[in-house]
């Protein structure tokens, strides 16, 4: 009987862990757009540090998203189980806090470019005077940014998993929070450290071919690298918007339903119109994404003037 009853124990673990493997993949295929996203964001979220605390930078705010998933999976869970409806509207908020997020960095770029005028460099030596603080502010940003987009895929995993066991649900969200924040942080820190990397190549000594080609090569690395940081930065800004702008259109129907006839209506055009079909939902949340982070914005600023206001008038 143990035997037996051990026997089924195994088979029942296996079918498990079959159903793990199987939901996983499809959850990585339906994430990968929002694992592109994670990574520009994050990308961008913690450059601008010195050069030595790149990385533990990185690995602070991968710690940090551990952190995060740590809640969200049994939050997923709890909010399925219990209050499922609650799952959509948490969702649009994070959207929004996203598209708030990326319109403020706009705004702000502007107003200093506007009002002030100043040396970029001058400006960036004089308002970071303290390292630490700079670096525990940047990775507080990163961590926040990552807890939205990580939101979204354990609530896109979850829907994936939802009729099946809660085993299956738990293992399969965990499976792809780990892989997730490896892939992610991992592709981030090779990221950040392409401008050491290409400086090491460079200066390698030696003759002929090979030794000639990593210099150039390293050469050609150290030159890319800011280019690469600021097509980043621009990227995950962009990014911002077009995942934020997405989870509110997917939360509110109507407007989900009108971007999807759009593209219906730009693939029926011959030669470019399915090219122009598959890039026009993420143009029109980008958009959606901007005059959201726009509004909220302008709430925001409304509500600290008569903050302001009212303190002043006591």
């Amino acid at each position: 009987m143990a035997g037996a009853s051990l026997l089924t124990l195994l088979d029942d673990i296996a079918t498990i862990l079959d159903d793990v493997a199987a939901m996983s993949k499809v959850a990585a295929r339906k994430t990968a757009g929002v694992l592109g996203d994670d990574l520009a964001l994050n990308a961008q979220q913690v450059s601008g540090v010195s050069a030595d605390r790149e990385l533990p930078v990185v690995w602070a705010v991968a710690v940090g998203s551990f952190k995060n998933k740590c809640i969200l999976v049994p939050a997923a869970m709890l909010i399925s189980a219990f209050i499922p409806w609650a799952v959509i509207p948490l969702l649009m908020f994070g959207g929004l806090y996203l598209c708030y997020e990326g319109f403020e960095k706009i705004y702000h770029s502007y107003s200093a470019n506007k009002h002030h005028q100043i040396d970029e460099t001058q400006a960036t030596q004089e308002e970071i005077t303290d390292l630490k603080e700079y670096e525990a502010n940047k990775v507080k940003g990163a961590i926040r940014t990552d807890f939205v987009l990580s939101a979204e895929i354990i609530a896109i995993t979850l829907g994936i998993v939802a009729d099946k066991s809660l085993s299956t649900q738990f293992f399969t969200l965990s499976v792809i929070a780990i892989v997730m924040t490896i892939g992610v942080y991992g592709l981030v820190a090779v990221i950040v450290k392409i401008d050491d990397a290409g400086l090491y190549l460079s200066q390698r000594p030696g003759e002929g071919l090979w030794a000639n080609f990593k210099r150039r090569f390293g050469l050609m690395l150290l030159n890319s690298a800011p280019y690469l940081m600021k097509t980043l930065s621009v990227v995950g800004t962009i990014a911002m918007f077009m995942v934020g702008g997405g989870i509110l259109t997917h939360g509110w129907h109507w407007v989900g339903e009108q971007i999807s006839h759009a593209a219906q209506w730009i693939a029926a055009f011959e030669f470019v119109g399915p090219v122009v079909a598959f890039i026009t939902p993420s143009i029109l949340n980008a958009i959606f994404g901007v005059i959201a982070g726009a509004l909220a914005v302008l709430l925001m600023q409304l509500f600290m003037k008569l903050k302001g206001d009212a303190k002043a008038a006591k």
